[in-house]
C-alpha cells in the first residue's frame, strides 16, 4: 500500500482492562443460548456522539458496569478485516474507582434473548487468567505478556 492510498475504517471500538484494587481484571463473562460461555473485557463501538475513543470507553464502562475509573492509557490496538473495512480495538487500561451495577443500563439487559452478561473478577497474579476464554484471544495473550506493566500502569507500581 502507498503512503497515499487510505485504509477504509469498518467500525472501531474501545474495550478496558480494567483492574481493581485487589489486583484483578474486571470482565464480562458472556453466556449465549447454544455456546460455551467467554469472557471479554468492557467497551463496545466509538458513536459518532463520542468526542473520543476513550470518551466512548467511559460511557461503555457507565452502561455495562454502571462504573467509572481513572488513570487511562492506550495500550495496543487490534484489528480485524471485514467487508465494510478494517475493525480497529482500541484496549486501554485503567484502575477502577467505582462500580454499581444497579446503575448499568442498554440493550445487552433489556433483550434477554442477548444471553446474559454477568460481573467477572479475575486475578491477574495467579494462573485464573489462563483457565477462562477471554475474546479476543489476542486480548489474553496480550495481557498475560503484560500483567506487570499493566499493574505498574494501573498505579500498582512496586
Amino acid at each position: 500500500m502507498s503512503a497515499a492510498e487510505t485504509v477504509a475504517v469498518g467500525r472501531r471500538g474501545a474495550r478496558g482492562i480494567v483492574i481493581d484494587d485487589e489486583r484483578r481484571i474486571v470482565l464480562i463473562k458472556r453466556t449465549k443460548p447454544g455456546q460455551d460461555p467467554y469472557w471479554t473485557s468492557p467497551g463496545g463501538g466509538v458513536e459518532g456522539s463520542d468526542a473520543s475513543v476513550e470518551a466512548a470507553l467511559r460511557r461503555e464502562l457507565a452502561e455495562e458496569l454502571g462504573a467509572t475509573a481513572d488513570g487511562y492509557q492506550q495500550v495496543f490496538l487490534a484489528s480485524d478485516s471485514t467487508d465494510a473495512g478494517v475493525a480497529i480495538q482500541h484496549f486501554f487500561v485503567a484502575r477502577l474507582t467505582s462500580l454499581n451495577l444497579t446503575e448499568r443500563y442498554g440493550s445487552e439487559f433489556t433483550k434477554p434473548e442477548r444471553g446474559g452478561y454477568d460481573l467477572d473478577y479475575v486475578p491477574l497474579g495467579d494462573d485464573s487468567l489462563d483457565a477462562i476464554d477471554l475474546k479476543p484471544a489476542v486480548l489474553k495473550e496480550f495481557v498475560l505478556a503484560n500483567r506487570e506493566a499493566l499493574l505498574a500502569e494501573a498505579g500498582f507500581a512496586a
